[in-house]
């Protein structure tokens, strides 16, 4: 079964929306979302009106769904092998927000220049991916913020404003710019701890002497902004290129002098690298460099 479309629908909460995106009629989606949900025996989402909210069954499948197709993508790359010589093969790994544009941004440029280059795509959180590298099952990975570990080697990649998600009736809706303090007494949504976000949230709220009061945790970006959206609570999320934020969220920018987050490129030291990954290694320090030029100009 293609998850993919599940996944899309999920994330925007509108079949208009998802049908557009995906680039099929709006009955045909919603004829496929019916069938799903007649073969779970189960609502994965609660209706009203022409507005679809991803319900508790539909964030538990929601986050299965998100592992098959990061498996499907995985199996194409490897399918791809038996088709096509490679010159090398690179297990990546990467936060689970940074496969939306930076990570298929990146690949493809790269493989412009080394097509012959397969990749192994690994998600999850910033200590998992920590992990990962240090045990050698991924050469790289791409996390937020730069781990503490004196073990692996950081190459940064580019910056990310901060912001504050609330709902739209809250007060703060309204505001150009909230700091940290303008929140501490504020329930908070928040990921969970292991998550690069996490330990950013709690470091900003040390710095302002307050410990935060969070009501939820969840390992999904995409379900905190559910959670913020529904009143339960505000966020403190990126600035994300493509936002994956579903309606009834403002994201108010985050003013203060730590209102951003840095994102970069992990490696083990005094290992060998494959050559493969040593190019990729090189070729996202050139891509940041420039990417860092356009941006001043």
């Amino acid at each position: 079964m293609n998850h993919e479309w599940f996944v899309t629908l999920a994330e925007v909460e509108n079949v208009s929306t998802a049908a557009e995106r995906l680039h099929v009629t709006q009955p045909t989606l919603s004829r496929q979302l019916a069938r799903l949900e007649r073969d779970l025996g189960v609502l994965l989402f609660d209706r009203r009106g022409k507005r679809l909210n991803l319900n508790a069954a539909g964030q538990i499948y929601l986050r299965h769904a998100r592992r098959a197709v990061a498996e499907i993508e995985t199996a194409k790359y490897e399918l791809a092998e038996l088709v096509n010589p490679v010159e090398g093969r690179i297990e990546l790994g990467f936060l689970h927000s940074f496969g939306i544009w930076l990570v298929p941004t990146l690949i493809r440029e790269f493989r412009g220049q080394s097509s012959h280059v397969a990749f192994g795509l690994a998600q999850g959180a910033s200590e998992d991916m920590l992990g990962l590298v240090l045990s050698g099952d991924t050469d790289l990975a791409i996390v937020s913020p730069r781990p503490t570990s004196i073990e692996v080697g950081w190459t940064p990649i580019m910056r990310q404003h901060l912001g504050v998600a609330v709902a739209d009736t809250h007060p703060l809706a309204q505001r150009d710019q909230v700091t940290i303090n303008d929140v501490r007494d504020e329930s908070f949504v928040a990921m969970e701890t292991g998550f690069g976000m996490r330990r950013i949230l709690e470091e900003l709220c040390a710095a302002a002497d307050f410990r935060p009061n969070i009501t939820f945790e969840s390992a999904e970006l995409a379900t905190v902004g559910g959670l913020v959206a529904a009143g339960l609570g505000v966020a403190l999320l990126p600035v994300e290129h493509d936002s994956q934020l579903p309606p009834g969220i403002s994201l108010v920018t985050l003013g203060g002098s730590q209102n951003t987050r840095e994102v970069g490129l992990i490696w083990k030291r005094e290992t060998a690298m494959n050559p493969a990954a040593a190019r990729f290694r090189d070729f996202v320090t050139g891509w940041s460099s420039e990417r860092s030029g356009r941006r001043a100009l």
